[in-house]
C-alpha cells in the first residue's frame, strides 16, 4: 500500500522515518504540508527519499492517507482524501466531535476514515460494551503540566501552570468539553467516547500533576456486560510533550494491520 503523510511534526516525522526504513506492504509514497518548501527540507534532512506534494496530489497517488497535522486541518485533510476515495488514518480523534459530517463523506466517497488509538488500552471491549447498555463510563487524564501549556481552556480560565505544586483537577465535564478545552490533549478521551457512549455521556477530569514524568490515562467502564478499570502511562514525546511516544507507533501499527494479511483487535 502505498502511504501518503499529512503533516511532518513530531508524530508524522517520526511515522515517515520509521516507513522509509521499511515495513511489509507498505511504502512511503509521499508527504504533504501547509508549507510545501518546509516539508522538502524536511524530506531532506530526514532522508525520506520521496515527494513533498500539494495535499490534493498526495491524495491522488496514495491509497493511505496518514493525518498528523493540526486538529483544525482534519476536516480539510478528510475531505482531500475522500474525493479519491481513499483511507484516512487520523491520530486527532477530538477534532471529529466537531466534525460529524466526515462519515458521510467516507461513505459517500467509498473511503474509509480510521483512527489510531494505541495510546489508549481496550476499545475493542468498550465498542462491544457500547452494543449493550453503558451505564457509566469516566475517564481521567494526568499530564506534566508542561503538557498542558498552550491548552485554549487553560488560556482563557488564566489558569497559571507554574504555580500547580501538586496533583490538581484542572477540569471537569463531558469529552466534547474536554475536546474544545484541549484539542491537542484529549484525543484518547475523544477515541474512548466514539468507541463507548458518546461524547456527552462520556466524563473526562484533566490533572495537572508536578509528581509525574509521564502521561497517564485512566478510565472507568460500567456497563451490563463488562466492568473495566484501564490504565496506561506513556511517555510524553521528546518533540512534543503534549503527546505521547507511542502515538506514531500506534499509527504504524494500525497502517501494519491495514495492510497485512491478519487482523488482531482493533
Amino acid at each position: 500500500m502505498k502511504i501518503g503523510i499529512v503533516g511532518l511534526g513530531a508524530i508524522g516525522s517520526r511515522v515517515a522515518s520509521i516507513l522509509a526504513a521499511g515495513r511489509p506492504n507498505l511504502v512511503l509514497s509521499a508527504v504533504a504540508s501547509r508549507d510545501i518548501g518546509k516539508a522538502a527540507e524536511q524530506v531532506r534532512n530526514l532522508a525520506l527519499g520521496v515527494p513533498a506534494l500539494a495535499l490534493d496530489d498526495l491524495s491522488a497517488c496514495c491509497d493511505i492517507v496518514v493525518d498528523c497535522g493540526p486538529s483544525k486541518a482534519l476536516h480539510d485533510t478528510a475531505l482531500a482524501a475522500f474525493a479519491y476515495g481513499r483511507t484516512l488514518v487520523t491520530v486527532n480523534a477530538a477534532a471529529l466531535l466537531e466534525a460529524p459530517d466526515l462519515a458521510d463523506a467516507a461513505a459517500k466517497s467509498g473511503g474509509r476514515l480510521v483512527v489510531a488509538t494505541g495510546a489508549l488500552l481496550a476499545l475493542d471491549a468498550v465498542a462491544a460494551a457500547a452494543l449493550g447498555r453503558i451505564e457509566r463510563v469516566t475517564m481521567r487524564n494526568r499530564k506534566p503540566p508542561r503538557g498542558l501549556a498552550g491548552a485554549p481552556y487553560v488560556v482563557a480560565q488564566g489558569i497559571d501552570l507554574g504555580s500547580i505544586h501538586e496533583p490538581t483537577c484542572i477540569f471537569r465535564g463531558s469529552a466534547r468539553e474536554a475536546a474544545k478545552g484541549f484539542p491537542a490533549n484529549v484525543n484518547v478521551a475523544a477515541a474512548l467516547s466514539l468507541a463507548g457512549a458518546g461524547p456527552d455521556r462520556t466524563e473526562v477530569e484533566i490533572w495537572a500533576d508536578p509528581t509525574i514524568e509521564r502521561n497517564i490515562h485512566e478510565f472507568d467502564l460500567v456497563s451490563d456486560s463488562v466492568a473495566l478499570s484501564v490504565r496506561t502511562e506513556g511517555l510524553p514525546s521528546p518533540e512534543n510533550p503534549k503527546t505521547s511516544a507511542i502515538v506514531p507507533l500506534s499509527v504504524v501499527a494500525t497502517l501494519d494491520r491495514l495492510a497485512g494479511p491478519v487482523r488482531i483487535g482493533t
